[in-house]
């Protein structure tokens, strides 16, 4: 499944979060540590809900680009 992440840079590094994972969170130094650690978050987390007999939220998030006059 591909499930939308977002990442955020902060004052040590970056965070990451998916709309459609609540409570799945990870962080890193770099946009590609986070990015790797995000994707072992929710293998971990979707593990989690599975044994514990929850549903598997299904992919539903989408993103775009927009450009505006700044």
């Amino acid at each position: 499944m591909k499930y939308l992440i977002v990442i955020e840079e902060t004052e040590t590094g970056y965070s990451a979060y998916s709309p459609d994972i609540p409570g799945c969170v990870s962080t890193g130094a770099t946009q590609d540590e986070t990015l790797a650690n995000m994707r072992e978050a929710i293998t971990f987390h979707i593990e989690g809900l599975r044994q514990e007999g929850f549903p598997v939220p299904k992919p539903s998030s989408v993103s775009s680009n927009i450009e505006v006059a700044a």
